[in-house]
């Protein structure tokens, strides 16, 4: 029989489904039961309503063991730029579909395009911080002689941020889509394939360097 009243569906909903949707996406379950009653209970349409609200996260897939996967090897045309990255899922089964592979392709041209230093923020040297930090306070003390210090502060905490927007390939822009980040770009990846999705570490070649 069709249900023509969605809204009593996701009521009546199985449990499991939205406990599901939430494993998988990471979603809070008021935006999983939003999200399925726009889809009108089908989970698919679910997860793509769920990742163009940005309601999308890791979740508890981020604490799984990522130990599959590929090396993706990309050399730029020209042959003088070259990068090797290692990207983890949880299966074999994952590591071998179509999307994964591009996914592994996709972020391989991107750190070719972008040239982080850093996989995250936790990656970066505490002494690079620190002397990233200096530069940036005598560049405000200069700019900024008679700011307060709230101000000086402010201004030393947005380039400490766009310097890891810089230097770190998760917080980089999608250099195909710069509104969102790489983090996300992975993030939308774990919900479509299901599977904790890691950067294992990556490198860059360039010829002469």
């Amino acid at each position: 029989m069709k249900i023509k009243n969605w809204k009593l569906e996701i009521l009546s909903m199985s449990n499991d489904l939205i406990k599901n949707l939430r494993e998988q996406t990471g979603a809070g379950i008021l935006d999983v039961k939003a999200a399925l009653d726009e889809a009108k209970g089908d989970k698919e349409k679910a997860v793509e309503i769920l990742r163009k609200k940005g309601a999308v996260k890791m979740g508890k897939k981020a604490d799984r063991a990522a130990k599959e996967g590929l090396v993706e090897a990309y050399i730029h045309p020209g042959e003088k730029l070259g990068v090797l990255l290692e990207l983890n899922c949880e299966t074999d089964f994952v590591a071998r579909t179509t999307d994964f592979k591009n996914l592994a392709r996709e972020l391989a041209l991107h750190i070719a395009a972008s040239n982080p230093l850093y996989i995250s923020i936790g990656d970066v040297p505490e002494e690079v911080v620190e002397k990233e930090k200096e530069i940036y306070k005598q560049q405000a003390l200069t700019v900024a002689k008679n700011k307060s210090e709230d101000i000086i502060n402010k201004m030393l905490e947005g380039k400490i941020n766009k310097y890891y927007e810089e230097a770190c390939l998760l917080e980089q822009p999608y250099v195909k889509n710069p509104d969102i980040k790489i983090k996300q770009v992975i993030v939308d990846a774990v919900a479509k394939m299901g599977e904790n999705i890691q950067v294992r570490r990556f490198a860059r070649f360039v010829l002469g360097n």
